[in-house]
């Protein structure tokens, strides 16, 4: 493959953890090409020399626009902040780049109006609460589940630097496990907590409880109650190098949309 035949990728929030491993992931795979990173207190200084590596010949930039103008990127990864992430959308659909996206913490009418951006202007754009394949699966297992053992809750755990709970992965999960089974509230009609928020978040009936402790990546356990019987449906990325597949897939696959998906499990077959 040529270097014109290259996906040009320009990552938002590089210097990070999972930014970092974004830039690894590009740079082992030949058909992608890593052409600059976007960082809002970072300008004109080498990529590689910011992470520790050696220089790159990669230029952070401070500015969206700057980048997407100068660098033409075909696709924008974004892993940056739930404050700065719509924005970035929309900068980037109005340039005709393409957004993969794992930042969480959307609402409603922020993805309502990012699909009709996305729908006018004819750009694909991913947006995915989880990229591991493990965790994609273990939701889609969770929606079959709650067909057959309707009574659910879920547990996400978490390192306690992440911004947003529930997580984006649970939120996902619970919205499938909704579709599957048919909404009734769980538990007792008389439970009362003791102490506020003892039973977690509630969802369509169910409940989501978010656990934050350092050391933790990213998990997430479904469990089902029946008669005489419990399931548990357990995701775990040990590290961050669990994500990269589903990046990659994702880049490679967003060239070839022209509207918003959400969720990598649409990609699946």
């Amino acid at each position: 493959m040529t270097a014109q035949q290259k996906i040009k990728v320009a990552v938002a929030g590089a210097k990070g953890r999972m930014g970092q491993e974004v830039v690894k992931m590009l740079l082992a795979d030949d058909s992608l090409s890593f052409v600059a990173g976007i960082d809002s207190k970072l300008n004109g200084v080498d990529v590689g020399e910011v992470i520790g590596g050696k220089p790159l010949g990669v230029p952070f930039l401070n500015s969206l626009p700057e980048a997407l103008e100068t660098y033409r990127p075909d696709v924008l990864v974004d892993f940056t902040t739930p404050h700065t992430v719509y924005r970035h959308m929309e900068t980037a659909i109005e340039y005709g780049v393409r957004p993969v996206v794992g930042t969480t913490g959307f609402t409603s009418e922020q993805m309502a109006d990012l699909g009709q951006r996305c729908r006018e202007r004819k750009v694909g754009a991913i947006i995915a609460p989880n990229f591991a394949i493990g965790a994609i699966l273990c939701m889609k297992f969770a929606a079959t589940a709650a067909k057959y053992m309707p009574h659910v809750e879920i547990i996400e755990l978490h390192h306690d630097q992440k911004l947003d709970a529930p997580s984006g992965t649970a939120i996902k999960t619970a919205e499938m496990i909704a579709a599957s089974r048919k909404q009734f509230a769980q538990g007792h009609p008389q439970e009362a907590e003791s102490i506020e928020g003892a039973r977690g978040a509630g969802f369509d009936g169910f409940r989501i409880h978010s656990v934050r402790l350092p050391g933790l990546v990213a998990h997430q356990e479904v469990l089902f109650g029946a008669t005489g019987q419990t399931l548990s449906i357990r995701h775990d990325s040990i590290n961050r190098e669990s994500f990269m597949p589903g990046v990659n897939m994702a880049i490679k696959a967003v060239m070839n949309l022209d509207s918003l998906v959400y969720g990598l499990e649409n990609l699946l077959d």
